[in-house]
C-alpha cells in the first residue's frame, strides 16, 4: 500500500532529467512538495522549469545548484530551509558520461577522469555533506543516489564511470553507518535505461541490449523512480543497501 508523503518535502538534484523527473513526480503524487535542482545553463532551466509546472500539488521550485560546485549546494541548502523549513528525503540524481571504449587507455584523459569523478562521486559526497544536518533534523530523512550495475561488472560507458558508480556504492554503506538512525541512506543500481544519458546510444543498442535481458526489455525512467519511491514508501528498515533494478541483466 502507498504511503502518503503529505508534509513532506523531497529534493531531486538533477530533477530536469528523466528520472529525476519523473521520481519527482511520483513524490508529487503522494503529496509530497518537491524541489528540484538543476544547472544554471538555459536549456536546464527550461526542461526544470517545465517539470515542476506540470507536478500535481503545490508549493514545488526548480533552484539553481551544480554539484561539482560545493558553494551553490551549500546556498541551494539555505534556499531549501528558507522556502520549505525541512528536507526529508534527497534523491541524487545528477550525472555525466561519456563513452570510452575501455580497451582505449589513452582516450580516458585525465581531465574526463576528473570531470567524471567530480559530477558522479564527489558531487554526490558533497550533496550528502551539505545536506546532511536538515535530514537528521527530519528524523526520518532518507538519501537514495543513482548508482548503476557498472559500479559491480565493471562493464559501463568508460572505467571511470565504472569506478565512479562503484564508489557510489561504498558511499552508501559508510554512510548509512554514520547517519543512522536519523537517515537511512540507499542506491539504485539500474542497468540499461531507455533515456538520452549515454550519448550516442540509440534504438539499435537498446535492442540488442534487450535481447540479451533475461526479462526481455531495458528499464523505463518510470521502472527506477518506481524504485527510488519504493525506498522512501515501502522500505523503512533498509539501509546500507544498493537495490540491483536491471531486469536480470547482471546474472
Amino acid at each position: 500500500m502507498k504511503q502518503s508523503m503529505d508534509g513532506k518535502v523531497v529534493l531531486v538534484v538533477g530533477g530536469a532529467g528523466s528520472i529525476g523527473a519523473v521520481s519527482a513526480q511520483k513524490f508529487a503524487e503522494l503529496g509530497a512538495r518537491i524541489a528540484i535542482s538543476h544547472r544554471d545553463v538555459p536549456e536546464e532551466a527550461a526542461a526544470a522549469a517545465k517539470v515542476v509546472q506540470f507536478l500535481p500539488g503545490e508549493g514545488h521550485a526548480a533552484l539553481v545548484a551544480d554539484v561539482s560546485r560545493t558553494e551553490t549546494l551549500t546556498a541551494l541548502r539555505s534556499e531549501i530551509e528558507r522556502r520549505f523549513g525541512r528536507l526529508d528525503v534527497l534523491v541524487n540524481a545528477a550525472g555525466f558520461t561519456k563513452p570510452v571504449p575501455h580497451a582505449d587507455l589513452d582516450a580516458l584523459d585525465d581531465d574526463l577522469i576528473d570531470r567524471m569523478f567530480a559530477v558522479n562521486w564527489r558531487g554526490q559526497f558533497a550533496t550528502i555533506r551539505s545536506f546532511a544536518p536538515l535530514l537528521k533534523a527530519s528524523g526520518d530523512g532518507l538519501i537514495v543516489s543513482i548508482s548503476s550495475i557498472a559500479g559491480s561488472n565493471g562493464i559501463g560507458s568508460s572505467i571511470a564511470y565504472c569506478a565512479a558508480k562503484a564508489g557510489i556504492d561504498v558511499m552508501t554503506k559508510s554512510l548509512a553507518r554514520v547517519l543512522a538512525p536519523e537517515v537511512r541512506v540507499l542506491a539504485v543500481a539500474p542497468g540499461v535505461v531507455d533515456t538520452n544519458f549515454v550519448p550516442g546510444r540509440g534504438a539499435d543498442f537498446n535492442t540488442r541490449t534487450a535481447a540479451t535481458t533475461p526479462l526481455k526489455r531495458i528499464a523505463t525512467a518510470d521502472d527506477i523512480a518506481s524504485a527510488i519511491l519504493a525506498c522512501a514508501t515501502q522500505l523503512g528498515f533498509a539501509t546500507g543497501t544498493t537495490f540491483v533494478v536491471d531486469g536480470g541483466r547482471s546474472l
